[in-house]
């Protein structure tokens, strides 16, 4: 078996949600034939246990020993067979249950990524999240139900042509029957799969409502909209309650057909058998063969009304997984991206210039100015070039690799701390925490880099949050690092202590801090002044405070506090 999830899980075919299922099957598609043709044999064994068994009561019937004890030792062989084939079978199967559910988990993460901050602008975070928790389970059975539903099918093909072969009345009723069973259950299958999308889009949607009064609980307190959100979640609440009854309701009829249907054509059979073999048309022996075939039948019909209901459920679900993958960015590809030189970073825009391999400040009269300018830099918007290569040009996975913005929004996951710091395992945690000054905050957790932090590091307070960020960026070692007032809640001491290891650290890197800090700035190589959005002046700290008054009593004023 092989290791899941998979490193790449590859390019989805996200056209429809058939073509993304498909696309599930053809990435597995060695472990799914496998799975199929196990099932095949498992189920073919189990269609072949009542003839033998028949075969072995006419033999104790007219007392043919020998015959008996062959019967006897196919039927061992077959069990033996049977068994092996259905552990191993299953085996296959959780494989391709697992190996669905961990790719829609990976190209929906991958999505999100690249989709960045236009992510909660087009999908609601119930949408996203519904996807990674029922979703996937479905879009698993969808692709696990293909191999059971092969086998299955053998099996009611097996019996249909044992007893045209023995008895043709009895087989025309199972070569008729079935379809019949199909297109009954298919019937309940249509409205079904109406009300799951109406269930999973109500859920999507008070999923979201849950995640946003959880984060807004502060400010709804504050100015007294809590019993209003409330009820309105309540109202929510219900109406979603009422959708899964009506889908439940549906869901009730659909298993009651698995169960009723079946079972009526058992009866059926064994009661016609029986008849033949009072008229003497059958013997004893096929006769227990034909009800052990009519209860055997109960079993690959259910899978095949499954097979309908899975691949309903699977099919409700990829088109929700479709629909996300299909949101373009506001920051698309390129038709024919080019490759993304090193070099001088330039932002058309403000007239800025970054020169490469040195530590950068950008000081402007409005922060807000300078937040704009990072975001071009790291081509969160256009309008900055690389060696004069336009971002634009550049696939955005590679100027994402290369280019790292890290500002104050950026949170702090659950989980174990040091997975969050390094998730990639490279290594150097310990001096990227010595950088950011940030070595006393997991020296004190009770078990340091293994401790569990809570949900966007609501454990920590603002400044530690702070330098945890930069041990995380400085940990992921891009070429370009862009640090949005990285410092701006930690004290004058730590500020001073972080702003000369980040020059050690970030050596012969390109390295850009938008501050207006003279603790920051006294230690930068360059700085670049910036007065309504444009490049006033450049150069070294020192020589600025002397020759432009702008940046002179902007910085000052900054020291003074």
């Amino acid at each position: 078996m092989r290791r899941l999830p998979v490193t790449d899980p590859g390019t989805p075919d996200s056209r429809s949600a058939a073509r993304y299922l498909f696309w599930l099957v053809r990435r597995s598609r060695l472990t799914v034939a496998a799975a199929a043709l196990l099932a095949i044999a498992w189920m073919g064994c189990q269609a072949l246990v009542p003839a033998l068994v028949g075969r072995a009561v006419d033999a104790a019937v007219t007392r043919d020993a020998a015959a008996l004890l062959a019967g006897a030792l196919l039927l061992l062989g077959v069990g033996v067979v049977q068994a092996l084939t259905g552990i191993t079978r299953h085996r296959f199967a959780v494989t391709n249950w697992l190996a669905a559910a961990f790719r829609t988990v990976q190209v929906v993460v991958r999505q999100a990524n690249r989709l960045g901050s236009t992510l909660p602008r087009r999908l609601d975070a119930g949408e996203v999240v519904a996807i990674g928790t029922s979703d996937i389970t479905h879009i698993g059975g969808a692709v696990d139900i293909t191999s059971r539903g092969a086998g299955s099918l053998l099996a009611v093909v097996t019996i249909t042509v044992v007893l045209l072969r023995t008895s043709v009345p009895l087989g025309l009723i199972v070569l008729v029957g079935v379809p019949l069973l199909m297109l009954v259950v298919g019937l309940l299958i249509r409205p079904l799969h109406r009300r799951q999308k109406a269930y999973r889009e109500s859920q999507g949607r008070l999923t979201g409502r849950a995640a946003d009064l959880v984060g807004g609980l502060r400010v709804l307190r504050g100015v007294g909209g809590e019993s209003t959100m409330a009820a309105r979640y309540r109202a929510e609440s219900q109406a979603l309650r009422a959708a899964g009854v009506r889908t439940a309701r549906v869901e009730s009829l659909l298993e009651a057909a698995q169960v009723l249907l079946p079972g009526a054509f058992l009866v059926l059979v064994t009661w016609l058998g029986a008849r033949f073999a009072a008229d003497g048309r059958i013997t004893v022996g096929q006769l227990v063969s034909f009800y052990a075939y009519a209860a055997f039948l109960v079993a690959p019909l259910r899978q095949l009304t499954d097979v309908l209901d899975k691949m309903t459920r699977g099919h409700v679900s990829s088109r929700r997984v479709v629909a996300m993958l299909q949101v373009e960015g506001d920051l698309p590809d390129p038709p024919e991206p080019v490759p993304l030189p090193s070099g001088e970073l330039a932002d058309s825009g403000s007239g800025v210039r970054i020169p490469p391999g040195r530590l950068t400040a950008i000081v402007a009269s409005t922060p807000a100015d300078a937040a704009r300018i990072a975001d071009r830099l790291g081509r969160y918007a256009d309008g900055a070039t690389m060696n004069g290569v336009p971002l634009s040009a550049v696939a955005l996975a590679e100027v994402r690799d290369r280019i790292l913005v890290v500002d104050n929004d950026a949170h702090l996951f659950s989980g174990r701390l040091g997975s969050d710091l390094d998730p990639d395992g490279r290594g150097g945690v310990a001096r990227a925490l010595a950088a950011a000054g940030a070595t006393d905050i997991v020296d004190a957790l009770p078990n340091a880099l293994d401790t569990v932090t809570a949900d966007r590091g609501r454990s920590f307070s603002g400044g530690q949050q702070q330098r945890l960020r930069l041990a995380r960026a400085l940990i992921a070692d891009p070429e370009v690092l862009i640090l949005v007032e990285p410092t701006n809640a930690v004290d004058a001491h730590t500020e001073a202590r972080i702003a000369e290891r980040l020059r050690a650290a970030r050596s012969g890197r390109t390295t850009v801090v938008c501050t207006s800090s003279p603790l920051v700035l006294s230690r930068t190589d360059h700085v670049c002044y910036v007065e309504d959005g444009r490049l006033v002046a450049a150069g070294r700290h020192r020589d600025l405070l002397r020759g432009e008054p702008g940046y002179a009593r902007m910085v000052l004023r900054e020291e003074k506090q």
